[in-house]
């Protein structure tokens, strides 16, 4: 199974609720030269505003150096109707510092994010959230990033 992807050159994406984060942390330990990407950063409690055990999970996590994180699907584990930025900016703050800039990579999560929200307010939360960052930060984020995990240039 797993350890046969590398061999292919093909990554594996970690699709998950955050009550598989203890298996992910033991599977991307058990195949350290396989590549990781974590989707929807583990889809956290974000309507709940629960915090842990999804942030030392996180943590623990993001010290595997073949992983990296999909930030995306934030708003559809948000409250649908209701969810604003500050909603979902815990869960960025804990992503942005467990994982180095070259280890996240943004996601629309389109067409599903249209259950909560359009494109343009998925790309403006997390366009607003790296604002403050290098020029050189936002375009790892937006695309160099994806580009280089998924070895498409």
């Amino acid at each position: 199974g797993i350890s046969k992807l590398k061999g292919f050159n093909l990554t594996y994406d970690i699709l998950i609720y955050p009550k598989q984060l203890p298996a992910s942390i033991e599977l991307v330990r058990r195949f350290p030269e396989q590549h990781f990407v974590l989707d929807h950063i583990a889809k956290p409690l974000i309507k709940d505003q629960t915090m842990e055990p999804w942030t030392k999970q996180i943590r623990e996590l993001a010290q595997a150096p073949n992983v990296s994180c999909k930030v995306s699907g934030m708003i559809t584990e948000a409250s649908h109707t209701e969810w604003k930025p500050t909603d979902i900016k815990p869960y960025l703050d804990v992503i942005f510092e467990a994982f180095d800039e070259d280890r996240v990579m943004f996601g629309s999560d389109w067409p599903v994010c249209l259950l909560a929200g359009s494109y343009q307010q998925v790309h403006d939360l997390t366009a607003n959230y790296v604002a403050g960052q290098s020029a050189s930060v936002r375009e790892k984020f937006f695309g160099g990033n994806a580009a280089n995990f998924y070895g498409i240039w």
